[in-house]
């Protein structure tokens, strides 16, 4: 593949495409692959040293409080390597390249990048399962791809943070393949309904210092999608995590698990404001579409309708 900006994916990644192939259709939970060393050495390192600040980015959760989550959405602003994988990611050779590994074709360069750019999380952060919103919040497109790629140079699963893909978050037979967050590791995996993902809460130990986990979100669209995977317009869908399973009857619960239940009742108090919002926001869009209606022309005859009909029943 003649990609318009050189030396940027590591070669050996570039050729092996049928290799990459047949590991994203083996549906283990769903169809992904993870390709290690995804970039050039130098060029991972490149995007590390001009990887955000923190503080530069978003860090407002979904329910406006400041969180342990930073993001910067117009990465192009970052910075020359960041401004190559930009121009990178919308040309047609990329594109296609990333269609023949998955099997999608026609895939679109989302330039907003509405949910993606850099993403920084640091400890007390987690990411219940989730399924992603599945049309473009602009354009009538399809999501049909998350391809994520992780810049720590260190990390270790007990720390929490590593991706985890699930089956069936809500079912106690629901599989789970876990997918550590080391530097310049690339993850891409369909966007669906079934593709439950998200991560466990974050707790790096203090001798470890600043450390957190960074990455590069980069979702992918299409104009359409396959029949048997169409679903009505929603936003992203959570799975609340459940209790840990050494909570059970019998313990005597410390101050750790009492720390752990009161985040629990949080988020979940958390996501029940974020529906009643939308079940307002919803409720007045009703009522404004009523009122226009019986304020025009539509309105009056319904009325008249209405009063002739009460006349018959009486």
């Amino acid at each position: 593949m003649n990609l318009p900006a050189a030396d940027l994916i590591a070669p050996d990644v570039l050729a092996d495409v049928e290799r990459h192939a047949a590991a994203f259709a083996r549906r283990e939970p769903f169809r992904h692959v993870v390709i290690d060393g995804f970039f050039t050495d130098a060029y991972a390192h490149r995007l590390l040293e001009q990887f955000p600040d923190f503080e530069r980015g978003n860090a407002r959760n979904e329910a406006g409080e400041l969180g342990a989550k930073s993001t910067v959405e117009r990465i192009r602003e970052l910075g020359p390597g960041y401004a190559a994988l930009d121009d990178l990611i919308q040309t047609r050779p990329f594109l296609d390249w990333v269609g023949r590994v998955t099997g999608i074709g026609d895939l679109l360069y989302d330039p907003w990048y509405f949910g993606g750019g850099t993403h920084e999380n640091r400890s007390g952060q987690d990411l219940d399962a989730h399924i992603d919103f599945n049309r473009h919040p602009v354009e009538p497109w399809h999501r049909r791809l998350n391809l994520i790629v992780y810049l720590n140079p260190v990390w270790d699963d007990a720390w929490g943070g590593s991706l985890e893909l699930h089956s069936d978050p809500r079912s106690d037979e629901d599989q789970v393949t876990v997918v550590t967050p080391l530097f310049n590791r690339c993850v891409i995996f369909e966007t669906t309904e079934w593709s439950w993902h998200g991560f466990p809460r974050i707790e790096i130990p203090a001798a470890r210092g600043e450390v957190s986990r960074r990455s590069i979100a980069l979702y992918f669209y299409t104009r359409d999608r396959p029949a048997d995977e169409l679903a009505g317009t929603h936003s992203t869908i959570y799975v609340d995590r459940p209790l840990p399973a050494h909570i059970r009857a019998g313990r005597t619960l410390d101050e750790a698990d009492l720390q752990t239940l009161r985040v629990l009742l949080k988020r979940r108090d958390q996501h029940n404001q974020r529906l009643y919002r939308d079940i307002a926001s919803l409720t007045e869009q009703l009522e404004q579409a009523k009122a226009a209606l019986e304020n025009g022309r539509v309105g009056r005859w319904g009325y008249l309708g209405r009063r002739i009909l009460a006349r018959l029943k009486g």
